[in-house]
């Protein structure tokens, strides 16, 4: 049923993965943001409403099929509160969002993925995206 959909992936395999999965099962996460450079570094269309994917925990388990229900590009600096909210990982203001990103996208791990050394500043384009449980 879920074999011919794509994975979809959130962080790395480890703890902030599974705590992102239980957040998006739990109903509490119903978007997400990337940096446009992610998509373009893998050689990958940005997220287009209406994709379905299955999303994976750490182990690589299937856990349920996610689609895509709004898709914008905006600068660092102007990701709304709402979208920091929903993210759904805790985030109180944007400030707070913009923090855990920005430790997020400048860890080793990260860096390592966006290469040529690409830094994170306020025109960064960031892709908003939202989504919901489909099955």
């Amino acid at each position: 049923m879920t074999a011919e959909l794509p994975i979809i992936e959130f962080a790395f395999p480890g703890p902030l993965r599974d705590r992102i999965v239980a957040a998006i099962e739990a109903g509490a996460k119903t978007a997400t943001s990337s940096l446009l450079r992610e998509y373009e570094v893998a050689g990958e269309p940005v997220p287009q409403v209406g994709f379905r994917g299955v999303l994976v925990d750490s182990t690589g388990r299937r856990r349920v099929v996610l689609e895509t229900t709004a898709v914008e590009l905006v600068r660092l600096s102007d990701v709304p509160l709402q979208h920091a909210l929903d993210e759904g990982e805790g985030y109180a203001s944007v400030d707070d969002w913009r923090a855990g990103h920005l430790r997020f996208w400048s860890s080793a791990q990260m860096q390592e993925e966006l290469g040529d050394g690409f830094t994170v500043d306020d025109s960064s384009v960031v892709v908003l995206e939202r989504f919901e449980i489909v099955r």
